[in-house]
């Protein structure tokens, strides 16, 4: 999958515009992203499965900017949702309810009417009482909801362990075992419509095996719902397919596409996918700025405005983001760690990267932080979080301000005894 960030003249540009344009007019840190590339990524997968009814529910969670959700809207696709704030994303956005799905394991009860009430496509349902808990409230507001089960197929989808969802020690899904048993229960339920099977193994897989695994392991199921006269409309295989941050080599949505088709002949379902970070992560970086370097006896820092409440992917999971200079000079090399202002050890974007020599003043970008680095953004030491940016060709939109130092207290209020 390709982008659409390049130097020109040894100047990094997001499409037609000078990143250091967008500095100048917003400040640093900031989140660009390429419009191109948002389109490009989608269409590229939705096109992977043209030949087979199916619908792209773009993973929320990987980045819920508005901006953002009405493009993929326009273009036709979904939203996988894990809470109701991002149904209310999503339906800000313009995407209609029936290109929704629910995924989450915990639901609340106010979630769940919320999006009984919007007649969302499918929940997927991640154990027994939940299940009984949609029942319920479905009953109550005089509803019908369409349900999934979310099947944990017990495969190793070889990626880090904290996005790995498709274990049987890990919180998600279902156990296949019990699968059956819960479909049955399903069936009996008055206002509860048994519409799919849903399966997610993990994120940033690199590999088609455990797709293919976990794929061969559902058909199976499916194979034995149909027999019990529980036939299936919707299989929704999740996401999960990874990108190149630095030396990965995930499949080409075309090639996950192939692999998956092969092992879905006859079954006649419509299928659902939920991508994420394969759509965004390579279209937006983190700009930063150098306000200081610092060596120590064994060690040099280049100090920058960006910390891990800004972007978290680092210091969470020790994440690898190739770091550019914005603009590109003849420089020596030094080893170093990228370290921003958080009150934390924990506090880097990079450790032990061999970068040109940087000088206060100086600006970086943090590359392939479209997926999972707003979203993930936090208030912590009470730092206000970055605009994010969007541009078109030659155009520049702010598609989110930059938060201001009343709106970090905006919600709070102090009892007339402390004022």
């Amino acid at each position: 999958m390709m982008h659409h960030f390049h130097y020109r003249q040894n100047e990094l540009h997001c499409e037609e515009v000078p990143l250091r344009r967008v500095i100048e007019e917003v400040g640093t840190p900031c989140y660009i992203y390429s419009h191109a590339t948002l389109r490009h990524h989608f269409a590229v997968f939705d096109g992977a499965f043209e030949e087979v009814p199916h619908l792209v529910c773009f993973s929320c969670k990987a980045n819920s900017n508005g901006a953002v959700l009405s493009l993929f809207a326009q273009m036709g696709g979904g939203a996988d949702i894990v809470s109701a704030g991002e149904l209310f994303r999503a339906r800000r956005a313009g995407i209609s309810p029936e290109r929704i799905v629910y995924s989450g394991v915990a639901k609340s009860r106010e979630e769940i009417d919320c999006a009984l009430k919007e007649d969302i496509l499918m929940f997927n349902v991640e154990s027994s009482q939940e299940l009984e808990a949609i029942e319920k409230r479905a009953e109550a507001l005089g509803r019908k909801a369409r349900i999934a089960l979310r099947v944990n197929p017990d495969v190793d989808p070889k990626t880090h362990p904290y996005i790995s969802t498709g274990l049987k020690k890990n919180k998600f899904g279902i156990d296949a075992e019990a699968a059956l048993e819960q479909y049955e229960a399903a069936k009996d339920l008055r206002h509860i419509e048994i519409a799919g099977l849903d399966c997610h193994i993990g994120s940033q897989l690199t590999e088609v095996g455990p797709f293919v695994e976990a794929l061969k392991r559902l058909r199976s199921l499916m194979e034995k719902l149909r027999e019990r006269s529980i036939p299936i409309r919707y299989l929704d295989l999740g996401g999960g397919l990874g990108i190149t941050y630095h030396e990965e080599t995930p499949p080409h949505p075309g090639e996950y596409a192939r692999a998956i088709l092969r092992e879905l002949d006859g079954l006649g379902c419509t299928l659902i996918f939920e991508p994420g970070r394969v759509i965004v992560g390579n279209a937006g970086v983190l700009v930063t700025q150098v306000l200081y370097t610092k060596k120590a006896p064994d060690k040099r820092f280049v100090i920058v405005d960006a910390g891990m409440n800004d972007l978290v992917r680092p210091s969470l999971y020790d994440s690898y983001h190739t770091i550019q200079p914005i603009l590109r000079e003849e420089r020596e090399k030094q080893i170093v760690d990228v370290v921003g202002p958080i009150c934390e050890t924990g506090d880097f974007l990079a450790r032990d990267r061999e970068l040109p020599r940087a000088f206060p003043g100086d600006c970086l970008a943090v590359m392939s932080a479209g997926a999972y680095g707003f979203t993930m953004a936090s208030n912590y030491n009470s730092r206000p979080r970055p605009p994010e940016v969007l541009i078109r060709d030659d155009e520049l939109h702010v598609v989110r301000r930059r938060e201001t130092w009343e709106d970090l207290v905006r919600g709070e209020t102090i009892p007339d005894f402390l004022a």
